[in-house]
């Protein structure tokens, strides 16, 4: 095996702590082609679909990448930007950059930031190497699942592990699994939510959708399932609606075989019947909005509910790069950090900051005492 090396080394060299955000991934272009390579990658990856590989290359290549590479083009030319392309890939450039910012205000200039995605571009490779040419020494992953799930969670690891299993001098290792439950990040989803009642006012049912997983996943370990209820109950909590007021659903199954329950569409569907009219659906389970959002959720599942006697349904975008979702997400950094270097010149950085300000306030304090004919 020929190793990934490090040729412009340079013994004194500054070290610094890097992040890599991993996010699922796009076509590079909303056309065929391009979406058949695509879904070539994240449906070879035995994480995804757990079945003898020998029976799912027959259907994978023999019927599925013949037929839903064109379907899925069309979706994705509903979503695409002529100016930033898929809203995945812009969105994850925004929070990229943003986080990168945050970190340098606790950090300094020894942390840097690069995306990669887990399938498509830019790769988790490229952005392991972007990091490893800017002297990178300690490395954080944050896959931007909040939810674990093997499907998800696990296969960045299984594509870090990878690499690094190719790479000569490799980084101190430290990785993410889920974010859920953490209190900041609760508050920023009830936040999102509030203020979408605030600005549009306030349906009959809270309805929290997150991507679905086949049912054998969850029976044969898969936590998933659970974290995403347990979201959803933390999330109502914060916001002090009863069980009553929000539901869970789970979006985006494809096949034959029961995927986890209850699902989406079939539950737009049915809402109106029970008398509920009026809905707010938020995506937890996604960092940042994307086909499965835009055009699946507020989109089709959209005209489930009003074809079928809903009134009103109202969307609210994913944290996205929201100040509260980027300051939330630097904080879990630096708790992840501690115990490195970096994790100090943080605590020294704020402590500095503190006693700026305290200096600045006691200064402020002794003027405000003195005559003003002084």
């Amino acid at each position: 095996m020929k190793y990934i090396g490090t040729p412009h080394y340079e013994h004194g060299t500054q070290e610094r702590l890097g992040v890599l955000v991993v996010n699922l991934g796009t076509p590079t272009a909303p056309e065929t082609r391009a979406v058949r390579r695509y879904l070539s990658q994240f449906l070879s990856d035995p994480r995804i679909i757990e079945l003898p590989r020998w029976l799912w290359n027959i259907l994978l290549h023999g019927v599925i990448l013949r037929i839903r590479p064109s379907r899925s083009a069309k979706a994705y030319r509903e979503v695409w930007s002529e100016e930033s392309g898929s809203p995945l890939l812009s969105i994850s450039k925004a929070q990229a950059a943003a986080l990168k910012t945050e970190l340098a205000r606790r950090f300094g200039d020894h942390v840097t930031v690069a995306l990669g995605m887990r399938y498509g571009e830019p790769s988790i490779d490229s952005a392991i190497s972007e990091l490893a040419a800017q002297h990178v020494r300690r490395l954080i992953v944050l896959p931007m699942y909040p939810q674990y799930s093997g499907t998800t969670t696990a296969s960045v690891f299984d594509a870090v592990t990878d690499r690094m299993q190719r790479t000569r001098w490799i980084p101190e290792l430290r990785f993410i699994n889920q974010f859920c439950d953490h209190q900041n990040f609760v508050k920023a989803l009830a936040d999102s939510v509030r203020e979408s009642w605030q600005e549009n006012g306030r349906g009959d049912l809270l309805v929290t959708s997150y991507h679905g997983i086949p049912k054998r996943y969850l029976t044969s370990g898969d936590p998933y399932h659970c974290l995403c209820h347990k979201t959803s109950r933390l999330l109502a909590e914060e916001l002090g609606i009863g069980p009553d007021e929000i539901r869970v659903v789970f979006q985006s199954r494809v096949g034959r075989e029961e995927w986890l329950r209850p699902y989406c569409d079939e539950t737009m569907k049915t809402l109106p019947a029970e008398g509920i009219k009026s809905i707010d659906v938020l995506c937890p389970a996604f960092s940042a909005d994307c086909l499965e959002t835009i055009e699946e959720i507020s989109g089709e599942n959209r005209e489930y509910f009003e074809e079928n006697g809903g009134e009103r349904f109202q969307y609210i975008p994913c944290l996205n790069d929201r100040p509260d979702h980027i300051t939330f997400l630097g904080d879990l950094i630096e708790r992840h950090a501690q115990g490195w270097p970096e994790a100090d010149m943080a605590r020294d950085m704020a402590k500095t900051e503190a006693e700026l300000q305290a200096s600045a306030d006691r200064a402020e304090a002794l003027k405000s005492r003195i005559p003003a004919n002084a």
